[in-house]
C-alpha cells in the first residue's frame, strides 16, 4: 500500500484453531530484558513481562504515538529468531514478485509474551511511522501471520520493510488473492515495533 492509514485495516473472518504449546514458547522468552537492542515491544494483556513501565522521558517514539503501559515483553533479534520460524512466499505489491519471508508465527510471539488469547482478543500492531492494523487473534492464527525477520534469506533492514514485518501469505486465501495487489496488505505493517494486546 502506498497510502498508510492509521488504524486503517482489520482482517475479518476466519475461525481460529487451537493454539498449542504456550508453555514451551513462553519458556523461551527471557525473564530478563535481553542485552541487545529491543526490536519488538508487546504490551497490554500479557504475562509478567520482562521490562517495566513506559517511560515518557526515554520511550520517545512511543510517547509521540501516545502509547503507555505498566509492563511489557521486549524482544531482541535473538529472542525472535529463537522461536520456531516458518516461511511464506507471497507476491509483494512493491515489485509484483513472490518473495520468501520467514519468522515466527505472530501467535507464537504472543504466547511467548504470556498472552492467553480468547475469542475477543485483538492485536493492535504498530509500525514506527505510526501506521497500525487491528488484527483479531482468530485471524492471526487462521491466516498464519508471521513476524518476519528475513526477506529472501537475509535479515530485513530498518529503512526497508524491516527489521520486522507482520505479514501473511495473501496469495493463499481466496478473498485476499482476489483483491488488487496494492490492497492485499493493509493489515500488514512493515517496520513493526509495538503490539498492544486487548481483550475487547
Amino acid at each position: 500500500m502506498h497510502k498508510r492509514r492509521l488504524f486503517g485495516a482489520t482482517i475479518v473472518g476466519a475461525v481460529a484453531g487451537t493454539i498449542p504449546g504456550s508453555a514451551a514458547l513462553a519458556a523461551q522468552a527471557s525473564s530478563k530484558l535481553a542485552p541487545e537492542p529491543t526490536l519488538l515491544t508487546v504490551s497490554g494483556a500479557i504475562g509478567a513481562g520482562n521490562r517495566g513501565a513506559f517511560d515518557p522521558a526515554l520511550d520517545q517514539l512511543m510517547a509521540k504515538q501516545k502509547l503507555a503501559f505498566a509492563r511489557a515483553q521486549a524482544f531482541d533479534f535473538a529472542a525472535l529468531t529463537a522461536l520456531p520460524a516458518i516461511t511464506i512466499k507471497p507476491t509483494l505489491e512493491y515489485d509484483g514478485k513472490p518473495h520468501a519471508l520467514s519468522g515466527p508465527l505472530l501467535m507464537d510471539v504472543m504466547k511467548a509474551s504470556g498472552v492467553k488469547a480468547g475469542e475477543k482478543t485483538v492485536l493492535f500492531v504498530r509500525a514506527i511511522d505510526g501506521y497500525a492494523a487491528q488484527i483479531t487473534a482468530a485471524d492471526a492464527a487462521s491466516r498464519r501471520f508471521i513476524v518476519a525477520t528475513h526477506l529472501d534469506g537475509r535479515p530485513m533492514a530498518l529503512g526497508g520493510l524491516g527489521p520486522l514485518w507482520t505479514v501473511y501469505d495473501a496469495d493463499a486465501f481466496a478473498d485476499t488473492a482476489a483483491q488488487p495487489l496494492a490492497q492485499r496488505f493493509g493489515a500488514c505493517p512493515w517496520a513493526t515495533y509495538h503490539i498492544e494486546v486487548q481483550n475487547a
